[in-house]
């Protein structure tokens, strides 16, 4: 009788730790241009390939190339590139304001800007996004006031949500930013039905979904696949592969062997995977799948591939876990960088430019901050009414409601 071997377990381990320097060879990077572009009709079937490799349109010298390719003009370009600058300083001003104590808590998307930025671009009005904590940049590029945001931020006065939401858990319907629930993975059926809904009311808008590469191994992913693939929802299921959960590398939720994008062919859905970091192939794949699920072809899975540069949050010190100058060794490199040097390359951007642009965004944050701060911040106490408790939960206020707010004196 032959002997077996002891049974085991494999457990995914990062590439990188604290003290060494990452290998990011686990990451198969396409060459710019590389990758073929489908008709938006394509049977999920035959997109394999693209759920494997990477879309990419910049080259390592700026240039756009590759069938994917997008012809944009100058001005949306400009807006592009000053959009993910003011993101960038915004994440930065308040995280200081959280130092300050200002504010309690902070997320910064440092690293994943041109994520938003450009998908938003792709999208109409009256489509819903349905983000996490982490696609501000969305808001950025609908130029949502950047003071409202700030109060939410700070949960004053003047807080949109009434003081009742974590910092930058906001949500503005009339910029198609969906409600930000803490609970991860919850927002995926959420826009889903959402995007159910609309196809039964016989309506032309869509949903975009957002989840992080963490929170694909909760259930909640694989219940709204399955209903996207089943009932053809015209959703776009987007997942952002930024390598770190909160501690966890990716492969600890299964992006070792495969691809995440390859988990949406499995379930009948046409999938990309895209570098995240490269704002025209962010825009061309947004463009791609917006027209795929508006025209009824059935939904559309992108793995958009970057990496979060600073901590998960500032309650989070990535130092503990992994390299600190991880980013600088990341291949795909800084989306503001890339794009800047892409506009400098056709003659539409200049050093003095961006040098002045950086000191206009500046001064356009700061006074935001300084606006919202009038209506109150964390340390002086001056936050929403606590009769607010008793609004928004009933169209017309119950009569024990009543008493009981009368009971508080307020």
């Amino acid at each position: 009788m032959s002997q077996s071997k002891p049974l085991s377990l494999h457990v995914p381990e990062p590439s990188g730790r604290p003290g060494c320097k990452t290998d990011f060879s686990y990451l198969q990077v396409s060459p710019a241009g590389s990758v073929r572009r489908p008709p938006i009709d394509v049977l999920p079937s035959e997109t394999g390939d693209l759920a494997s490799t990477m879309i990419r349109v910049l080259d390592d010298d700026g240039n756009a190339v590759g069938p994917w390719a997008p012809d944009l003009d100058r001005e949306t370009l400009r807006f592009g590139l000053r959009t993910m600058m003011k993101t960038r300083i915004f994440d930065a001003r308040m995280v200081i304001a959280q130092r300050q104590k200002k504010l309690s808590f902070y997320m910064t998307s440092l690293g994943e800007e041109a994520i938003g930025t450009a998908h938003s671009l792709a999208l109409k009005d009256g489509d819903m996004n349905f983000p996490t904590y982490r696609q501000q940049s969305l808001l950025m590029a609908r130029e949502y006031p950047m003071k409202d945001m700030i109060c939410q931020l700070l949960s004053n006065e003047a807080d949109p949500m009434k003081g009742r939401q974590l910092p930058v858990m906001y949500s503005v319907r009339e910029k198609g930013f969906f409600t930000i629930s803490g609970n991860l993975a919850t927002q995926y059926p959420q826009a889903v039905g959402w995007a159910m809904a609309s196809a039964i009311k016989g309506d032309t808008k869509i949903a975009s979904a957002w989840i992080g590469d963490g929170a694909t191994a909760e259930s909640d992913f694989y219940t709204a696949l399955t209903f996207a693939h089943v009932y053809n929802a015209p959703v776009i299921l987007n997942v952002v592969n930024n390598q770190w959960a909160i501690s966890t590398f990716q492969h600890i939720a299964g992006g070792e062997s495969v691809t995440f994008a390859t988990r949406g062919v499995g379930t009948g859905i046409a999938s990309l995977r895209v570098d995240g970091n490269d704002f025209l192939a962010v825009y061309a794949a947004s463009c791609w799948a917006a027209e795929r699920t508006r025209g009824g072809h059935g939904p559309a899975l992108i793995e958009w591939v970057t990496y979060r540069a600073g901590p998960h949050s500032t309650s989070d010190d990535p130092s503990r876990y992994r390299p600190a100058d991880d980013w600088s060794w990341f291949p795909l490199g800084d989306p503001i960088a890339r794009l800047r040097k892409h506009l400098t390359n056709k003659g539409w951007w200049s050093d003095e430019e961006h040098d002045k642009v950086q000191a206009e965004l500046e001064a356009e944050v700061l006074a935001a901050q300084k606006e919202a701060e009038q209506h109150g911040t964390l340390i002086d106490g001056r936050v929403p009414s606590a009769a607010t408790m008793f609004e928004d939960v009933y169209k017309d206020m119950p009569e024990h409601l009543r008493q009981q707010r009368q009971q508080l004196g307020v």
